[in-house]
């Protein structure tokens, strides 16, 4: 099964459907094209699609509704948790400007964890992750 996303005019992916990978068969050379793919797509339902790949064989990542299509890059963008998080260029993943603390065995024992505060970071620039040690 081939993946087709859908994207709004800003390339956010509003939907990703599954299509049958005879729909992407030339019949001139038996080689799939995600061309025929997308014509498949918008023959069925307008709009504007590009391939994902479940298995994340080509553009990096299988995206979700509110991801982006970066066209440069070739890649689908997770949404930006955090306004203070910067994208890593190899993973094409956000993270966190200061690095999670690690969890000690007491805290882990407890079932503790670190939550991102963008508050206290945009307050204090050295700080942001809070532990939390309410059970989940």
């Amino acid at each position: 099964m081939a993946h087709f996303a859908e994207l709004d005019e800003n390339n956010v992916v509003t939907r990703v459907i599954v299509v049958s990978n005879r729909e992407l068969i030339n019949p001139h050379n038996n080689v799939e094209e995600e061309v025929l793919g997308i014509a498949f797509c918008k023959k069925l339902y307008g709009g504007n699609w590009i391939q994902a790949s479940y298995n994340k064989t080509i553009r990096k990542h299988y995206p979700g509704s509110g991801w982006s299509y970066d066209s440069v890059r070739d890649v689908f963008v997770p949404p930006k948790p955090y306004d203070s998080w910067v994208l890593n260029e190899s993973t094409i993943l956000w993270e966190p400007p200061i690095t999670q603390p690690e969890l000690t065995e007491e805290q882990v024992g407890i079932d503790a964890f670190y939550e991102w505060d963008e508050d206290a970071y945009q307050t204090d620039n050295t700080t942001g992750w809070v532990l939390n040690t309410s059970r989940r």
